[in-house]
């Protein structure tokens, strides 16, 4: 996505360069942090359109930083991909938990790095699929342009991977969808593998949060055992 601002936030100068180096490479405006301070205080000034956020920072940690970013009006909505030098399931979940988009380990390719940048990108800025600004579903409303949501006419404070797998459900209403079927369409994304029960997990845990979000509304969201999720299909 040209000329799309990025901000990097890593206390490492060699991964700052590198990262700098081929996110510029590709034709976006990178600007960068070296602490968790400084990466509340960038992205607050700036809105960057995503955040690329290192897990292992001095005196903030990744985790503290990611949490005060969802916390602030400003910049809750920003994407943000967690870098990481860990391989741990509970490290990445609880990242998810916090609020992050996704997340990239140490060592990574070049190659995986844009791909990953270019996939969040996209579905953050994707244009809805039907001309229709507003769908709703009983009690749930989506504003697609603004990508707001609202339950019960209250507006939900949701990421945007939330807001995200909250549109593709309710598109979707009355119509099963496997977690492989939400990892495509949400996270564009394919579960390899080595990967399949991490992915799988998080589209559980990423359903989870989407529910409780959505207070009364949250049993619209059914789980079909063994398959995946199904937002049920209301009369109009």
């Amino acid at each position: 996505m040209p000329d799309a601002q990025i901000l990097v936030v890593d206390d490492e100068p060699d991964i700052l360069s590198i990262l700098v180096y081929h996110l510029s490479r590709e034709g976006y405006r990178v600007t960068t942090a070296v602490n968790g301070q400084g990466a509340l205080t960038t992205a607050n000034a700036e809105q960057p359109d995503l955040i690329i956020l290192d897990l292992m920072l001095p005196g903030m940690n990744g985790y503290e930083v990611l949490q005060r970013l969802r916390n602030a009006h400003r910049t809750k909505s920003i994407p943000v991909i967690l870098l990481t030098a860990r391989r741990e399931e509970e490290e990445r979940v609880r990242g998810f938990e916090v609020g992050a988009d996704d997340y990239i380990t140490k060592p990574f390719s070049a190659r995986e790095l844009t791909l990953r940048v270019e996939a969040l990108m996209r579905r953050w800025k994707a244009e809805p699929s039907s001309s229709s600004r507003w769908i709703s579903a009983g009690p749930v409303e989506l504003d697609r342009e603004a990508h707001l949501a609202f339950s019960e006419g209250v507006e939900v404070d949701l990421t945007p991977l939330e807001y995200r797998l909250l549109e593709v459900l309710v598109e979707r209403q009355g119509r099963v969808q496997s977690r492989r079927e939400l990892l495509r369409a949400v996270w564009y994304r394919t579960a390899t593998t080595e990967t399949r029960t991490i992915e799988t997990r998080t589209v559980d845990m990423h359903v989870a949060r989407l529910r409780t979000k959505l207070g009364g509304a949250a049993n619209l969201i059914e789980t079909v055992r063994g398959i995946g999720y199904r937002f049920r299909a209301l009369d109009k």
